[in-house]
């Protein structure tokens, strides 16, 4: 599967500007001499990337006085390797980055490990890289999570399992479709009618592919183990235009609001809930450490099977989130009650505690 490495050329003035323009540019304060750039993959897979992600890493880095620069590859593997040369010429001590695809973030991985710079996988595992460590939810029990709530919603009776996995070239979804697998597999009455992995995590395509799984299976799908929430809907537009949703149990991830409104709704069996300040505050730490030239602390080691390593891991529990505990959601800030409640979610809203 591996490509050769891919080479990074040298990006031109002109856009060494753009770019710059494109990112945050230069945060300095205190003595630190250290300066960090996080490499954000897209804007299409997940609202959080800009919406959690960047605000939040930028406080850290504010507030511990070090040098930044985040930017967004926008999901282009393209893109991402011309910030990384910007990165790496602009002087960065530690590189973090969340990539597209694995060969594609290795390159970059190998030509900062050349420059003496420090690199973090953020989220997603870097497969065949060389990170120095990596920050993210144990993503195996974000896959237990959604099948375990999948489970609840339809209990033991026979029913027709379909799964929309994530997208093939991220790590995650592979790690998502296991821990799923682990649950369901063992449920003697559910069947695995289809399966499929969804390109890019793009949501038209996840209708398409689930139509696609409606027709073939003559409507008979009973549960559909959805990847994450933009997936789910997708899922649940098809089951309402086939005027079965809220019958059929879909699972989720990211307890976006969109994700958290088709749970109130009950077109939506479960989210799963990743606290993301907890995530950007892991590698806030443990990249401001490193710019110190301190050893990172972790609390695990994650197997990367294509590079035949442990590669030293910081690993947070996610949060199987129901219409029960929605409210926990929005205590915690993550979604903003104003947005989430809105209009005619108002009602549904109190009935689940969230006042």
């Amino acid at each position: 599967m591996r490509k050769g490495i891919l080479s990074l050329t040298a990006v031109t003035a002109a856009a060494v500007l753009t770019l710059a323009a494109c990112g945050d540019g230069e945060e300095s304060g205190g003595e630190q001499q250290g300066k960090i750039g996080v490499i954000l993959p897209d804007t299409k897979s997940s609202v959080r990337w800009e919406s959690f992600d960047r605000p939040l890493l930028e406080q850290s880095f504010k507030t511990a006085g070090v040098k930044y620069d985040i930017q967004n590859a926008e999901g282009s593997t393209q893109r991402f390797q011309t910030i990384a040369d910007q990165m790496l010429t602009g002087g960065v001590t530690v590189l973090v980055v969340t990539g597209l695809d694995s060969n594609s973030a290795a390159a970059v991985q190998r030509k900062a490990q050349q420059q003496g710079v420090k690199t973090i996988d953020y989220d997603r595992l870097t497969l065949g890289g060389v990170a120095d460590y990596y920050v993210s939810f144990d993503n195996v029990k974000v896959g237990e999570e959604q099948g375990k709530g999948l489970q609840k919603c339809l209990g033991d009776k026979k029913a027709n399992i379909a799964y929309l996995n994530g997208a093939p070239t991220d790590n995650n979804a592979t790690l998502f479709a296991q821990g799923a697998h682990s649950v369901l597999d063992k449920v003697t009455s559910y069947k695995k009618v289809a399966e499929q992995a969804v390109p890019d995590w793009d949501n038209q395509q996840a209708a398409t592919i689930f139509e696609q799984m409606w027709t073939q299976q003559d409507g008979k799908i009973d549960g559909v183990l959805a990847a994450n929430d933009g997936v789910g809907n997708a899922a649940i537009a098809v089951l309402k235009k086939n005027n079965r949703a809220g019958e059929v149990p879909v699972t989720g991830q990211d307890a976006t609001v969109q994700g958290l409104q088709n749970v109130l709704d009950g077109n939506q069996c479960m989210t799963v809930y990743k606290p993301i300040k907890q995530e950007a505050d892991a590698v806030a730490k443990l990249a401001v450490g490193l710019t110190k030239g301190e050893k990172g602390e972790t609390t695990a080691s994650v197997d990367d099977p294509q590079g035949k390593r442990k590669v030293p891991s910081v690993l947070l529990t996610p949060i199987g989130v129901f219409k029960d505990n929605v409210k926990q959601v929005v205590d915690d800030g993550f979604v903003k009650k104003e947005e989430l409640c809105a209009g005619a979610y108002a009602a549904k809203c109190k009935d689940a505690g969230i006042q």
